[in-house]
């Protein structure tokens, strides 16, 4: 067949296809229009998903009846007056394509006005373009879309229903929402408001489309170095979704779903959050326009950094380091809801049934020196307890009110050996699972060791013997070197046997068997390609999990204060090494909803 060229108007179409996917692409193109010609208030109206109708109106620039015809031709612009421009892009548009793309598979209209001068209109249907007349309309501009897709039928028919069409158009809406949060918006769905946003102050704004518990929860992130900047909210460990959806971020104030932010978000979240869960954050990074490409994708939605490394590099230790506050500092209040992990996850953790206690009570398995700190000055100083079998106490008097130093507050009691009741200092109830919040601080101290060097062993009197799978065993002797730096001395003992040397000194007297067998169990969920330091994370876990105190273990209460005052200086002590909330919090309000009093 020979070769021969396209006709203009089969040529757009083709072209329109990359730019109008769907109507959530139409107004995310005239929205991010109207906000580069200096908008103020901008107002989406939808009908039938947008599939049927699209009105965009802002009060930005507008333009003359000269811009005007010029708009709907392809590749014309006012966005880069010189070809230099494209590599120092500062506005959110800049190909000259959403206008003709659109004119050419739907009924377009718009009518413009700038300031000071006489508004005119222009219409294009299916690429046929129309003369540009005399109108009426204030200043601004006014574009409506009709029947999208009508001159592609074959295309209209891989659209989706039209609420879920409706909904895509206004999370676009959103998102340059938060971008924009000087601007005012408002969108209407078949006459029905949908969102309605006042210009505010970014904070404010955050609040308004994540939502006032997004606030509560989340922590300031702040960070710059070389001629980047970064800013926004990101929220606690404790405070997680079940998609990446609510992941906002913004890169010279454009919302962007690029890869490289997206994965070095879930770097910083890696063994804080549980597996299948995604954290919220909404960040916004700013930098030179010219160290980031924006066009390499046909909806600018990825990016292409000149230094990826400096930017992953900046937004993992930023987050890390607001991250690492200890529990109670801006803590969340969970839902009274069960913890549901995804399905097929195996938690390192299950209540057993109360052991028999022995003569002397206490924390068998801790091996943390959770000594309380110095007290505040009281009539009833508390006693400085080490951790291990400690002789009971009589009754001690009341504890008096913990110090607004200590936000998780003072211990009142153990509940069924496995929990922890406390009161903060504003009254609220705390509620500490033992186990869990052990088992975080267990992993801070075996992950400052390996990063000090290497993790302190202590060697068996009676080296033992663990039976394993022939291919387990031959999976833990393969990673031997790297288990040492962790404590753990193995080596082979025979097809399907294992050697244990040595075990971590923080573990105490622990078990052999069942943490082989989780290791194991853990170190073939990664591949060869894993990076190392992701499976010296993944092990330093398990050996937390194993190390740490059970439930069904009786606290004395200066353990329970020690317990709660090492929590509250413990990096990421919110959550466990396998993302479970450690602690929940109940304030007055919360109670009140509990019982029906508002």
């Amino acid at each position: 067949m020979p070769i021969r060229l396209l006709s203009e108007t089969t040529a757009n179409r083709i072209a329109a296809g990359e730019v109008v996917e769907r109507p959530a692409a139409v107004v995310k193109e005239l929205v991010e229009n109207a906000l580069d010609a200096g908008a103020r208030r901008v107002v989406v109206t939808l009908e039938g998903g947008g599939i049927e109708r699209v009105v965009v109106e802002d009060d930005g620039h507008g333009m003359g009846p000269e811009d005007l015809g010029l708009a709907v031709e392809r590749h014309a612009t006012s966005k880069l007056p010189e070809e230099a421009m494209l590599f120092r892009i500062a506005t959110l548009g800049f190909r000259g394509e959403a206008l003709p793309s659109i004119g050419a598979v739907a009924r377009l209209s718009i009518t413009s006005r700038p300031q000071g001068g006489d508004a005119h209109a222009l219409i294009v249907e299916g690429g046929r373009k129309g003369a540009v007349v005399p109108a009426s309309g204030a200043p601004g501009t006014r574009i409506e879309v009709r029947d999208l897709f009508y001159a592609v039928p074959a295309r209209r028919k891989f659209l989706k229903s039209p609420r879920t069409e409706a909904d895509q158009a206004v999370e676009a809406v959103r998102r340059l929402a938060l971008a924009w949060p000087e601007v005012g918006f408002r969108v209407t769905q078949d006459g029905r408001e949908v969102l309605a946003l006042a210009p505010a102050e970014r904070d404010a704004r955050i609040a308004d489309l994540l939502g006032v518990d997004f606030a509560g929860a989340s922590l300031p992130v702040a960070a710059e170095g070389s001629g980047l900047a970064l800013s926004g909210l990101a929220a606690q460990p404790a405070y997680t979704r079940a998609t990446g959806m609510e992941q906002h971020l913004v890169v010279n104030r454009r919302p962007v779903r690029d890869q490289l932010l997206r994965t070095a978000l879930r770097v910083a979240y890696r063994d804080l959050i549980a597996a299948g869960r995604h954290p919220v954050a909404a960040l916004f990074l700013d930098l030179p326009h010219e160290a980031v490409d924006v066009n390499v994708h046909p909806m600018k939605t990825e990016l292409r950094f000149r230094d990826e490394a400096g930017v992953r590099g900046l937004l993992i230790g930023a987050l890390r380091r607001t991250l690492s506050a200890g529990a109670g500092v801006a803590a969340p209040a969970p839902a009274l809801t069960a913890y549901a992990p995804r399905s097929g996850w195996s938690g390192g953790w299950r209540r057993p049934e109360p052991a028999p206690l022995p003569d002397r009570i206490g924390l068998a398995e801790m091996q943390l020196a959770l000594t309380p700190p110095p007290p505040e000055p009281a009539p009833e100083p508390a006693l400085a307890l080490p951790l291990g079998f400690a002789p009971p106490r009589p009754p001690a008097p009341a504890p008096a009110p913990a110090p607004a130093a200590h936000p998780l507050g003072r211990a009142l009691a153990q509940i069924m050996e496995t929990y922890i009741l406390a009161e903060a200092p504003d009254g609220a109830l705390v509620l500490v699972d033992q186990h869990a919040a052990h088992e975080r601080l267990t992993h801070e101290a075996l992950r400052a060791q390996l990063i000090e060097g290497g993790v302190r062993a202590q060697p068996l009197l009676l080296p033992s013997v663990v039976d394993l799978p022939p291919a387990d065993a031959a999976r833990l002797l393969g990673f031997a070197a790297e288990l040492a730096r962790l404590g753990l001395e193995v080596e082979g003992f025979g097809p399907g046997a294992v050697l244990v040397r040595a075990l971590p000194a923080l573990l105490g007297p622990a078990d052999p068997g069942p943490l082989l067998h989780d290791l194991a169990e853990e170190l073939a969920a990664y591949d060869e390609a894993t990076a190392l330091d992701r499976k010296l994370d993944a092990a330093v876990a398990r050996l937390a999990c194993h190390g740490s105190v059970r439930a069904g273990r009786r606290l004395t209460p200066p353990e329970m204060d020690a317990l709660l005052r090492q929590m509250e200086a413990t990096p990421r002590a919110a959550t466990c090494s396998h993302g479970r909330p450690t602690f929940l919090r109940l304030g007055n309000a919360d109670l009140e909803k509990l019982f029906g009093r508002r």
